[in-house]
């Protein structure tokens, strides 16, 4: 339902983008949220934003990361910068609350 691109390799207060496209299927009335996993951890809520644009975000990533979105185009984005490596996680894109199977999501790593 959703192909995702962006991610890779950056290095600590770097930035990154990332972008979640979505079938027809979902609705632009749907939340979207972005999720990660860490290695060993469970998968986490990372940020929401709104049919409307209201956005939420995990307080560890508040000031730092951007979730957008373009209705028109089924796009939402998320804009990752002053990286740090607690940052490495697969990160996912779905609805919120989760509606679609899980993807295999967008490596993201912050080393140096």
């Amino acid at each position: 339902h959703v192909v995702q691109s962006g991610g890779g390799l950056v290095q600590p207060g770097g930035s990154l983008r990332l972008s979640c496209a979505a079938s027809g299927s979902i609705s632009s009335l749907y939340a979207m949220a972005w999720y990660r996993q860490a290695p060993g951890k469970e998968r986490d809520w990372v940020a929401t934003i709104r049919s409307g644009g209201t956005t939420l975000y995990h307080n560890s990533v508040k000031g730092r990361f951007t979730i957008s979105r373009d209705n028109a185009k089924n796009t939402v984005i998320l804009q990752m910068n002053s990286l740090k490596p607690e940052d490495t996680a697969v990160y996912y894109c779905n609805t919120n609350p989760v509606r679609y199977s899980w993807g295999q999501g967008t490596q993201v790593t912050v080393s140096s």
